[in-house]
């Protein structure tokens, strides 16, 4: 598991924004010259499974891999479906009597569009507990009230 820690911001109905600063997990990252991501704070969206409150210090966890699955559905999956639509293209048109790169072109536009469409269902497919996006594992400083 991958975690980090930071401070619930607000909570509204079961959800806790929690806001993400600079880890330690950057300072040995390769790419952090070029990240711009860890020049601000972040705020992620979790499920307050635990209760939480506002300035609760709490720690957030994504399974290890998550990244990089997500990256190849993210990178790879538009430039599948784009060359499989081209080749479709490509066949279709044989059988149509069409340009063949007309037609690649369009099926493998359509095909890519129809891939994006479905990573947007994806994103909006959130659910509690989903192995994909952060869980609050544990308060680790409670705000006093």
């Amino acid at each position: 598991m991958i975690s980090e820690q930071g401070i619930i911001d607000r909570i509204s109905n079961e959800t806790a924004y929690v806001r993400v600063t600079k880890s330690s997990a950057c300072k040995s990252c390769a790419s952090k010259d070029s990240c711009h991501i860890t020049d601000r704070d972040m705020i992620v969206e979790v499920a307050n499974s635990l209760n939480a409150r506002e300035g609760d210090r709490v720690e957030l966890s994504v399974p290890e891999g998550t990244f990089l699955k997500l990256s190849l559905l993210v990178y790879i999956m538009p430039v599948i479906f784009l060359l499989t639509g081209a080749f479709l293209g490509n066949y279709l048109s044989l059988q149509i009597d069409t340009d063949p790169s007309k037609t690649a072109a369009l099926t493998g536009i359509f095909c890519l569009v129809i891939s994006f469409i479905g990573l947007k269902i994806f994103e909006n497919r959130k659910k509690t507990g989903d192995k994909f996006y952060p869980r609050m594992t544990k308060i680790v400083f409670r705000e006093r009230i």
